[in-house]
């Protein structure tokens, strides 16, 4: 009897700036250990979005967000404040559609991680990260855009491999 075929996983991931830094934690969890992150986390059960593909007859196709105004339906961006929030006591605005990475991790187990990646500010710019689940991250620091840590996990490492500047305009 063969095992069940793994399903993409969807997450939301949060390139939260503060003037020319980023916000990086190390991953303790088994997909990724030991690589730096964005905050975020995936998207569970009830809390969807739909997103639709256009294409405006440029090299790049766009993704759009589309909240739908239905109970139980989250959006990416109230999903991107509420992971923001459970990981890192951190409160965002300005939250937006950045791109989706489409990964396939080998190790520990197959695994298909589908990222959607949001850009945000700081709420109050006095706001300090705290680390509210050390079970899954090192700890929460800002990072110059131009000396990010190494190694970087698969998601974040694909967007900026495609040319994604979190500080640039869309």
């Amino acid at each position: 009897m063969s095992s069940p075929q793994p399903k993409p996983r969807v997450g939301v991931g949060v390139f939260l700036l503060k003037g020319n830094k980023l916000l990086l934690g190390r991953r303790r969890t088994a997909v990724g250990r030991g690589t730096f992150a964005l905050p975020g986390g995936h998207l569970e059960f009830g809390q969807r979005s739909l997103f639709f593909f256009s294409d405006d007859d440029s090299d790049t196709a766009h993704f759009h967000s589309l909240e739908l105004k239905r109970r139980n339906w989250e959006s990416f961006e109230a999903c991107a404040a509420r992971e923001v929030k459970e990981e890192t006591g951190l409160d965002i605005t300005g939250i937006e559609f950045m791109m989706v990475t489409n990964n396939v991790v080998s190790e520990p187990k197959p695994v298909q991680l589908i990222a959607v990646l949001m850009r945000a500010a700081l709420a109050d710019s006095d706001q300090a990260p705290i680390n509210l689940e050390p079970e899954k991250c090192d700890g929460w620091d800002w990072y110059d855009w131009n000396d990010l840590p190494q190694p970087l996990f698969g998601p974040l490492e694909t967007a900026i491999g495609r040319g994604l500047n979190p500080f640039m305009s869309n």
